[in-house]
């Protein structure tokens, strides 16, 4: 296994720790984590500010592992796969969290899950025909926006909501956005295989 795939595998260990940390009912186990205020306005859990560190370096090897692969052609069909899945699993199980703990609506979670259905099912018909298609910008644009908004969302927006300004949701909405629109993008690059007779 060379270094990016060990990364990628390192991702999925840490998203699955930041899932186990936020839904861990810590109370029974006698721990509670305490709560701060900062400048007598926002009220902060500690337990999302340590899932948001276990988060951001989640994120972190998303970007490095690519790099590494890229960089040094070490691209392997085992680590597509599991980055993925990664991505996934850190992603949609967090967004999942937030929307059942109130900081977000369930129609974020719904759109993103539903967009990446749809772009797998695509994707494996294409692959199937021989036809690649690579991310696009705006697909890589929508897992930034998605990364640090989720990351100030756990870190209660801050320093942002000292000054009610929404940054966590400006990001996650934007994300969402370019998320429908992405998806719309790569249906259109291969829409000429649905069009096939037969599919």
């Amino acid at each position: 296994m060379n270094l990016p795939n060990k990364i990628t595998m390192m991702r999925i260990l840490l998203s699955v720790c930041t899932l186990l940390f936020l839904i861990l009912p810590w109370y029974q186990f006698g721990i509670n984590f305490p709560m701060y205020t900062f400048m007598g306005k926002v009220v902060v859990d500690s337990k999302y500010i340590f899932a948001g560190i276990l988060f951001v370096i989640a994120s972190l090897t998303d970007f490095l592992d690519g790099y590494i692969a890229r960089s040094r052609d070490l691209v392997t069909d085992f680590g597509k796969v599991m980055d993925a899945i990664a991505d996934k699993i850190l992603v949609n199980g967090v967004l999942i969290i937030l929307a059942y703990n109130g900081f977000i609506s369930i129609a974020v979670p719904i759109i993103i899950i539903t967009r990446d259905t749809f772009v797998d099912c695509f994707k494996m018909v294409s692959g199937n025909k021989g036809k690649v298609v690579g991310a696009s910008l705006l697909g890589k644009a929508k897992t930034v926006c998605m990364m640090i908004g989720i990351s100030f969302m756990l870190f209660y927006n801050l320093p942002f909501e000292l000054i009610n300004f929404p940054v966590s949701d400006i990001l996650i909405m934007a994300a969402c956005l370019l998320s429908v629109i992405s998806g719309c993008e790569y249906y259109y690059k291969i829409k000429d295989i649905f069009l096939e007779k037969g599919i």
